[in-house]
């Protein structure tokens, strides 16, 4: 609770004590008008200034001048009647107020995994000059500069890991709180926690440009993009609190008029003005100008929790709405790391093979020539290898221990007479040929990632109805890999612009209000993210172009959230329409029995303070998504 709920609650702690007080005092005339005043100033007088100021700018038709009206309204007629009960119009005001320190409250605790996550941001950065570590703001470390990080502190800037082992407790960025360990050579992004060794670190970018900064930018717009359901609700306002006040104004003078003027009956005045004052109090539009962004707020936090960064609540709307989702296959459904998956028709040892194939590949950065010799797992001994000639896009040719060593595509098989053995398993098929002899074949694939085929399961279990992968790679890697994940459709050997056109193909085979969702990693998928309805970027491992072209960002790179993310939006939108109609509906049946008499200020209280509680606590239920 901060300062201004505390003071706020004292001041609603202090009104009720006194009402409550003088009350039970046998007090008349002008002295218990005064007391009165007392507790009715304690905790109306900033929603009576609020109402002033909004007068004064020409913003009138707000909840504040509602409720100033209705008070001061009601006080009037008390002082009018030779007993008048001052206690309803404070009543008015002392639950109003409790009202708006509920949903105070509901919001800072909606605001809480927002705040857990905008602790990430580092205050210092280690430099370590004459053998001392000396701190300095992040954003005075230039890229490429050492920075020390101690157990305990944040990484604060994006980078490699030079010297050093340690455990990083990723939690505030992933949402996971499974830690990951990194060693020297290991790319780290700032924002983690570093939990046991100390770690020096090569910056590779400036503050500014880190996953912290990104992250935290993303949060703090998040507010600022409305959703449709908002902006109704905003227009609603504008048009309805004029409408209720002309229809309380109506309802005062023009019944009275009327019985006095055309039925020559008493005006009866002061029952009237009461009805229409009882019409203001009930006609407030809090619980729906409060809960329904709240309710979206809610929502982005408990994402933000569960790692999930949605960048406004009008991506949240759309979420929800999804009905077709796009996949990138490399980095997004697959790891994105080739490894050696088989090793077929060899006729001398495994190991040994690939020992020949890495070494004769151990001049090219290729990354089939590293999985190769991340699959050796030695380190390389160039003195062993001569004569190394790489043929374009074949593969190379040299002298490994003494022995002509070829390895390469069937292309570089058919240039030097040798005859091979096809493959038929899907990946690269690397042949091998020693001494003019055909040594067998190394299949290099990308791993698909672990929970790749339970996201796509996931997927069809919350409703979408097509999935659909557009991949760069060969037709034959695209089949096998939709095939074992459970894909609809697949297009494959596609450049950049083709997969923004077939995104644009997809998009006007759409039949009714479903949107369609794209996810990759890649900075040629910035393109195609933008071109979507709503765009996901894997965050985690993803460039920064894909992050800034998204809409939503999966911080820990999982396919699963993905499913989690619509779950939690459908969930939000459920809770927006049930306060709306709720609102809404109880208000017009309430408004209908002031209007007839029926109801009177306390029915009023509940009509305004009460539907707004309800609904601000259906709002919280937004934050709660961990088993979805």
């Amino acid at each position: 609770m901060n300062k201004k709920q505390k003071k706020m609650l004292l001041r609603i702690i202090a009104a009720s004590v006194l009402l409550v007080a003088f009350h039970a005092m046998p007090l008349t005339g002008p002295v218990r008008l005064l007391l009165y005043l007392i507790p009715y100033f304690i905790i109306g007088y900033d929603i009576l200034i609020k109402a002033g100021k909004g007068i004064k700018n020409r913003q009138v038709f707000d909840e504040n001048f509602l409720m100033a009206v209705a008070t001061v309204g009601a006080i009037a007629l008390a002082i009018s009647e030779p007993d008048g009960d001052y206690t309803e119009a404070i009543a008015v005001m002392l639950f109003y107020q409790i009202g708006e320190w509920f949903q105070s409250y509901a919001v800072g605790k909606s605001r809480r995994n927002i705040s857990e996550l905008m602790d990430i941001r580092p205050d210092y950065a280690n430099i370590e000059v004459s053998g001392t570590l000396q701190k300095t703001d992040p954003d005075d470390v230039e890229t490429g500069s050492i920075i020390v990080v101690q157990p305990g502190e944040k990484v604060p800037i994006d980078g490699i890991v030079t010297e050093g082992n340690s455990v990083l407790n990723t939690s505030a960025l992933t949402g996971e709180s499974l830690p990951r360990e990194v060693n020297a050579g290991d790319e780290v992004i700032s924002g983690c926690i570093n939990m046991t060794g100390l770690l020096k670190i090569r910056t590779t970018k400036e503050f500014g440009e880190s996953t912290v900064s990104k992250i935290l930018d993303l949060v703090e717009n998040a507010s600022s993009r409305k959703s449709k359901s908002e902006d109704f609700i905003t227009k609603f306002a504008r048009i309805y609190t004029p409408a209720v006040c002309l229809g309380a104004l109506i309802l005062a003078f023009f019944p009275p008029l009327v019985r006095l003027l055309f039925l020559n009956q008493s005006a009866e005045w002061g029952e009237w003005i009461y009805r229409a004052l009882t019409f203001l109090v009930i006609s407030c539009p809090c619980a729906l100008v409060i809960s329904i962004p709240l309710s979206f707020f809610a929502g982005i936090g408990g994402a933000s929790n569960a790692g999930i960064l949605v960048k406004g609540s009008n991506y949240l709307e759309a979420l929800s709405k999804t009905g077709v989702v796009v996949f990138d296959k490399t980095g997004t459904l697959t790891q994105g790391v080739f490894k050696v998956s088989g090793i077929h028709h060899n006729p001398i040892d495994d190991a040994k093979l690939v020992e020949y194939a890495a070494l004769a590949e151990s001049a090219s950065s290729h990354p089939i020539s590293k999985s190769l010799q991340q699959a050796y797992g030695r380190e390389i001994d160039r003195t062993r290898v001569r004569d190394i000639q790489e043929i374009s896009g074949n593969g190379v040719t040299a002298k490994v221990d003494g022995a002509e060593v070829a390895v390469g595509n069937d292309k570089l098989m058919e240039a030097l007479h040798v005859e091979y053995i096809p493959c038929h398993q899907v990946g690269t098929i690397i042949h091998v040929a020693i001494d003019g002899t055909y040594a067998g074949h190394i299949v290099i694939s990308d791993m698909i990632k672990p929970d790749a085929k339970e996201a796509l399961a996931r997927l069809k279990a919350a409703g979408v109805q097509k999935t659909v992968m557009l991949t760069g790679d060969a037709k034959s890697v695209a089949t096998e890999v939709a095939k074992t994940l459970g894909i609809d459709e697949t297009y494959s050997e596609l450049l950049p612009a083709d997969k923004v056109e077939q995104v644009e193909q997809l998009l006007e085979k759409k039949t009714g209000k479903e949107t369609l969702a794209f996810v990759g990693d890649g900075i040629n998928d910035a393109p195609v993210l933008r071109r979507a309805d709503i765009g996901i970027a894997m965050g985690a491992m993803g460039s920064d172009a894909a992050i800034e072209a998204a809409d939503v960002v999966l911080m820990d790179d999982h396919p699963v959230k993905i499913a989690k993310a619509i779950k939690i939006s459908r969930k939000c939108l459920r809770i927006v329409y049930e306060n709306i109609v709720f609102a809404i509906g109880i208000k017009l049946i309430c408004l209908a029995l002031g209007a007839l008499g029926i109801a009177n200020m306390w029915l009023a209280i509940f009509a305004d303070v009460g539907v707004m509680i309800l609904a601000v606590l259906n709002a919280i239920r937004a934050l709660f998504v961990k088993k979805l």
